[in-house]
């Protein structure tokens, strides 16, 4: 396994919900660099215009009289990403239920320094922009990428403890939080209120189906299409109806873990009770008990983690990828690169990812330590802190999207935009990786 990565596990051992998420968001982060180069190189080859004209290809649903048409780049950000957005709500939903975020007194610290990581590189933007076209990006630098950020940590191994890997996921968590709010407060459209008033109303049913009991999932995918669809219509961007949706989807077991466990044994007892036949084929009855103990293991399960766990490898493999491929793809003049980086928006964005993001990330940590009303994870310094408060200065995803929003059909700040993103990601991604592995180092852990 050394021979492939170093964050892999034997596949033997029993992994965690919490495990299969770091494992997700690593293979995540490593595809998401792969395909963030490759839309690079297209958009810096021969290959730029059949690059741009694919994305820009038109194409349409219909039915009968009524027709959706979008750009294949409109699909992949507004259809897309709703999958994504999906499989975020179901994380915040989980760690708010069982996870780190359901213990004030352990999420305390990343909460406090996620919103201190949001407001400083916001305000440090505004600063730069103030009384400038591009100041409605000031949420671009808010956010962070979770798959780069948590691949970087991961990477690191023993040099860093279990708990730090835990507070970057949680202040991730709550850093998606307010990047939802964000989208959906300020990046909105004008408002329709009926369409939003329907989407409403296909929320509702979904928390009805919640409400009565139903585990299947056909229901709440129906419902949440319609959601989508009017939400697309609303004018609030269509991607929060997936954070929304996360929401309805059942977190609690139709059986409890104890009638589980109890069932299954005596299942099993029953199971040993027929004889074995001379063939080794199983009794029919055996047969009927197996089948009844898989029917049970899906009803201790719940359909939020089943969706969770079901989804991630498309959203892996699928959506981010082809996000990367169709958002990431900066034409860069490199004779011009300089005077670009230099505009109000990209230099924004690089202090407010880099700048921001550390002070307020490390900063409102060592004040909250400092001041008693949290402590520092267990077997971690402030230095690592500090360190992944730089980890936290990768936006890519996030603010790539919200930059998309931010400067629809203004082509020329979105560019700007991109650069600072991509300059800010990459300074923030390395510098962090190589503190936390040649300078932060933590001997209780060698």
């Amino acid at each position: 396994m050394k021979l492939y990565a170093p964050w892999e596990k034997a596949f033997n051992r029993i992994s965690t919900p919490f495990e299969h998420f770091i494992h997700a968001q690593t293979t995540t982060g490593i595809i998401l660099m792969f395909m963030t180069i490759l839309a690079l190189i297209l958009a810096n080859t021969p290959l730029t215009e059949s690059y741009a004209h694919f994305f820009h290809t038109k194409v349409n649903v219909s039915v009968g009289s009524w027709c959706l048409e979008y750009t294949i780049h409109h699909w992949i950000n507004d259809g897309l990403m709703v999958i994504f957005f999906f499989i975020i709500g179901l994380e915040i939903k989980r760690e708010i239920l069982v996870g780190e975020l359901s213990d004030i007194k352990v999420a305390i610290l990343p909460i406090l320094a996620a919103i201190g990581g949001m407001i400083l590189p916001a305000l440090i933007y505004l600063i730069i922009n103030n009384g400038e076209d591009g100041v409605a990006g000031w949420g671009i630098p808010m956010a962070t990428d979770i798959a780069f950020a948590i691949s970087a940590l991961v990477l690191l191994g023993k040099r860093v403890s279990p708990a730090l890997v835990t507070f970057l996921v949680a202040l991730a968590i709550v850093d998606d939080i307010g990047a939802v709010i964000v989208i959906a407060t300020f990046y909105t459209d004008q408002i329709q209120f009926l369409p939003l008033m329907l989407a409403g109303v296909s929320f509702l049913i979904m928390l009805l189906f919640n409400r009565i009991g139903i585990h299947m999932i056909l229901p709440y995918f129906i419902a949440g299409l319609f959601m989508w669809f009017f939400m697309l219509e609303s004018g609030v961007h269509a991607t929060i109806a997936g954070v929304i949706a996360a929401l309805a989807i059942p977190s609690k077991p139709r059986q409890t873990p104890i009638d589980f466990t109890n069932h299954t044994r005596n299942s099993l007892d029953e199971y040993d009770n027929y004889p074995v036949a001379t063939d080794n084929m199983m009794h029919e009855k055996q047969k009927a008990i197996l089948l009844n103990i898989k029917d049970r293991i899906d009803a201790v399960g719940t359909p939020a983690s089943r969706l969770e766990h079901d989804l991630h490898l498309p959203v892996s493999l699928i959506v981010i990828p082809l996000f990367a491929l169709a958002n990431a793809g900066v034409s860069i003049d490199f004779s011009s690169i300089g005077d670009t980086i230099i505009t109000p928006v990209s230099l924004g964005i690089i202090f407010g990812l880099i700048v921001g993001k550390v002070l307020g990330i490390a900063g409102v940590a060592w004040v909250a330590v400092k001041m008693g009303i949290a402590k520092l994870p267990e077997n971690s310094t402030m230095s690592q802190v500090f360190g992944v408060a730089f980890l936290g200065g990768i936006g890519f995803t996030m603010s790539i999207f919200v930059a998309d929003l931010a400067f629809v059909g203004d082509e020329t700040l979105v560019f700007q935009a991109k650069v600072g993103i991509l300059v800010a990601s990459l300074f923030s991604g390395l510098f962090g990786y190589f503190w936390l592995k040649y300078t932060a180092k933590n001997n209780t852990l060698r």
